[in-house]
């Protein structure tokens, strides 16, 4: 809590009349963007609600109820065309209040907003955070679900939060991060809920802010806006007299506005309130506050809290299976179907690796991070050179293998990663409707060379978008028509291969390494999961050779398969072999076996380094996690010796 005293320097005020404002408007609206409240932005501070000197229209909007429902919401007439005016002869582009709900609709998936607000967590790795919250809280107001999302990193000052709040600023200019577009917290937040407020506290070179920033399409609808209206207030930390006081870079009557408008419009009627919200965050970090939640069609809360104390659902998202019944638990549990309606399992799978210094926490317990590829047997590892007019554009290892469950389970796809960010999950490249083949093949891979569209749960569909999918195509088939005896499936006899797209290989197990295995080539191998590769000649194929195999899955493999089905193998017993170069007639597969080598050898020298980097972040980590302790009791201290060093001015003072 914070002691008494600190909010004395800011009382609210009754507001001038509009005649007033119209007076002293033209003086307030010379201040820009920069200083956070433009009539030139995108979106308007509160400001714009006490002046008329800027960009408005000459006709207003007639109030409506607001429909609860998110795919109606934004329907709704205005009732008057709005007339553009005209300020010191220069045009001006402002947004109407209807867009943030046509923003939105980017959002088909209630679970990708919330993804969204969470990569912006993530990417505040780099500034040092170690957390992101994801939890039910209550509006003071009514006490209605709202969804909260904290996290401690760097925080905003005042002046990145109005970008955040604005359309098209972004300052993320780090290649490893996710967000690029300017645009992720205003679709997320506004898929969620009709409301949201912010709350950020932020220290750079000694000043402590605390800004508050309000995104309220009930407000703007309500009050009848034909713009967007964002009322946002800051408070500087005075450590000279231990109190939170108005930021200079407001004028009085702007922040009382503005403040105004929060103590309205947001859950926190008194100012007090609004403050205490900084109390759990610490020295630096950002909480959001989604509330109004939208319903669905049904006339449900879209969000439910209650099936799983524990998780957030999407409510009634979770669809049956058409299977076999004895089959039909097994599908319906996976994480392929749970992802669906099951924020935990989603946010297990949404990044391919997370630092373990960092914790996504649902609902008071951690999430548990999951590796898709861990769910898989029989691994390949396949590499894949998308080309453009003869110019490599990027390289990927896909790992492909059956699911541990085939066959018992019909599903099967590639889920795709961007910048270590899933896009694509479980993504049905093969869709087979009158045949089995591709049955649980899945895949996982990292494709940072084509790019994610605004709402990251779809790639854009360009050229090279559509050749990885031919591709990926191709692998599912390929592995299938290879494979699929290990799981009870016929093996077709001639197994013929397919034109590699581009530069293509595989890496298969071999003796605990991935050895690299040309389309051409065969190699045995020597683990029981993986198994030869036909020698292939252009119209020519052979039958799938079983090595490496124990005795008793050689006598499997010998008689009738899984389902009553017969598995075509023939067994070969293992010769130790040695390859030189000079032998490999392939001279693109002996210059990957020399770069596979060479790769080989830097893993080695990688790993050393990235247990030397592992203990110094663990350090470091510990440092400033002490550092933070103690300029929080430092922090506690000083604002608590406030009230007495003003007690023993008055003192002297009297005396």
């Amino acid at each position: 809590m914070m002691p008494p005293g600190v909010f004395q320097k800011v009382q609210l005020q009754k507001p001038k009349s509009l005649l007033e404002r119209q007076e002293s408007g033209e003086e307030r609206s010379s201040n820009a963007l920069s200083t956070g409240h433009s009539g030139t932005s995108v979106l308007d501070q509160a400001q714009s609600t006490l002046d008329d000197t800027g960009l408005s229209s000459m006709s207003t909007i007639c109030p409506a109820p607001l429909c609860r429902q998110f795919w109606k919401s934004g329907s709704y007439d205005n009732g008057h065309s709005a007339k553009i005016s005209i300020q010191n002869g220069r045009n001006y582009l402002h947004v109407h209040p209807m867009f943030l709900h046509s923003n939105a609709t980017s959002h088909k998936w209630a679970f990708g907003a919330i993804a969204e607000l969470l990569d912006n967590a993530v990417d505040e790795i780099q500034n040092g955070a170690t957390f992101v919250i994801v939890d039910k809280t209550l509006n003071p107001r009514d006490g209605s679900p709202a969804l909260l999302i904290q996290d401690d990193g760097g925080g905003m000052d005042p002046e990145a939060l109005r970008q955040c709040m604005s359309f098209g600023f972004s300052d993320k200019k780090e290649k490893s991060a996710i967000g690029q577009y300017g645009n992720g917290f205003k679709t997320s937040t506004m898929r969620l809920g009709a409301d949201v407020i912010v709350f950020s506290r932020h220290m750079e070179d000694r000043v402590l802010t605390q800004s508050i920033g309000l995104l309220s399409y009930t407000f703007l609808m309500q009050a009848g806006h034909d713009r967007i209206v964002v009322p946002m207030v800051d408070y500087e930390f005075n450590a000279s007299t231990g109190t939170l006081e108005m930021s200079r870079r407001n004028d009085r009557e702007h922040f009382m506005a503005n403040l105004s408008l929060l103590l309205q419009w947001s859950p926190y009627s008194n100012e007090a309130d609004l403050v205490q919200q900084f109390d759990d965050i610490g020295s630096h970090g950002t909480k959001i506050i989604i509330y109004n939640l939208w319903f669905n069609d049904d006339g449900e809360m879209e969000l439910d809290f209650d099936a799983d104390p524990q998780d957030i659902h999407i409510s009634g998202d979770i669809k049956k299976v058409e299977t076999c019944h004895n089959w039909k638990s097994v599908n319906e549990q996976h994480i392929a179907n749970r992802l669906h309606y099951s924020l935990r399992v989603y946010l297990s799978i949404l990044y391919l690796q997370i630092p373990e210094s960092f914790k996504i926490v649902l609902r008071g317990q951690n999430v548990e991070h999951h590796n898709i590829a861990d769910d898989l047997k029989c691994i390949e590892y396949i590499l894949y050179r998308p080309q453009t007019a003869g110019s490599v554009e990027g390289e990927v290892v896909t790992t492909v293998g059956f699911l541990k469950e085939a066959p018992h389970v019909n599903i099967h796809g590639f889920n795709v990663y961007y910048k270590n960010r899933l896009i694509l999950p479980f993504w049905r490249v093969v869709n087979y409707t009158t045949h089995v083949r591709g049955r649980g093949v899945v895949g996982v891979l990292e494709a940072n060379f084509i790019e994610p569209t605004h709402n990251k749960q779809d790639f854009e569909r360009t050229s090279l978008f559509q050749k990885l999918e031919v591709r990926l195509k191709e692998m599912a088939w390929e592995y299938w028509d290879c494979h699929c005896g290990l799981i009870g499936y016929q093996v077709n006899k001639k197994v013929r291969a397919s034109v590699y797209a581009e530069n293509s290989s595989h890496f298969v197990h071999h003796g605990g390494l991935e050895m690299p295995v040309q389309l051409e080539q065969s190699l045995p191998l020597t683990t029981s999961e993986a198994f030869a590769q036909d020698s292939m000649n252009t119209g020519s194929g052979r039958k799938r050779k079983a090595v490496g195999l124990t005795e008793t899955e050689r006598a499997n493999m010998k008689t009738t398969g899984e389902g009553g089905i017969n598995n075509n193998w023939e067994i070969e017993e293992i010769q130790p072999i040695n390859i030189p170069d000079d032998q490999l007639k392939d001279e693109e597969a002996a210059r990957i076996v020399q770069e596979h080598k060479k790769l080989l050898a830097k893993c080695v020298e990688y790993e050393k380094s990235e247990k030397e980097l592992s203990d110094k972040l663990a350090r470091l980590t510990s440092e400033l996690g002490e550092a933070q302790l103690e300029y929080s009791q430092l922090l506690a201290e000083a604002l608590s010796l406030g009230p007495i060093k003003k007690e023993n001015n008055v003192n002297m003072s009297s005396q």
